[in-house]
This record gives C-alpha cells, structure tokens and sequence, in this order.
C-alpha cells in the first residue's frame, strides 16, 4: 500500500465519519452541544494539517546531512569534464 492510498483511506475514513456525525446517523450528546466545532472541525483539521507538514519540512531540513566526500567526488569530476571538454575544443566563458 503507498503512502497515497493510505491517506486517501485515512481521509475517507474521516470524511464518513465527519459526514454520519453532521448528518446526525451517529447520535451522540457531546456532538449536539459543540455543533459548530463539529461544523468548523474540517477546517481546524486542515489548519492542523498544514501546521504539522510545516513542522515536518523544517524539521528535516534542520537535520539534513552534509555529505563532504560527495560534494568533493563531484567537484573533481566536474574539473575532469571541463578538461576533457578543452581538449576536444569547447572553450569556457568565465
């Protein structure tokens, strides 16, 4: 299962549940009387979401490793190409 069907699963989990709790096929007391959280949850949620995959990016952002072998291994072969591309006639604008 990917990460997509997961969430579309998720999502639709939350939807039928949002949907059957608005539409009262679910009775429940705490839902009559916080009917506007219930109203406006959709967009808290949304809110929450968003929040959370900001904290995410950041995050792994912050912890994002440097690695010095590969940023050297491809400075190397980029002198190399810039050689090799001289000796067959390409000149280099600087």
């Amino acid at each position: 299962m990917t990460k997509l069907t997961e969430w579309l699963f998720a999502a639709g989990i939350l939807i039928a549940l949002w949907f059957s709790l608005l539409t009262n096929k679910i009775t429940n007391n705490l839902v009559t009387n916080h009917y506007n959280l219930l109203l406006y949850s959709p967009i808290i949620f949304l809110g929450l979401f968003g929040l959370f995959a900001l904290i995410l990016v950041l995050y792994r952002v912050y912890t994002f490793n440097d690695c010095d072998e590969a940023a050297e291994e491809l400075q190397k072969e980029i002198i190399q190409a810039r050689t090799d591309l001289n000796r067959l006639g390409f000149k280099f604008k600087m």
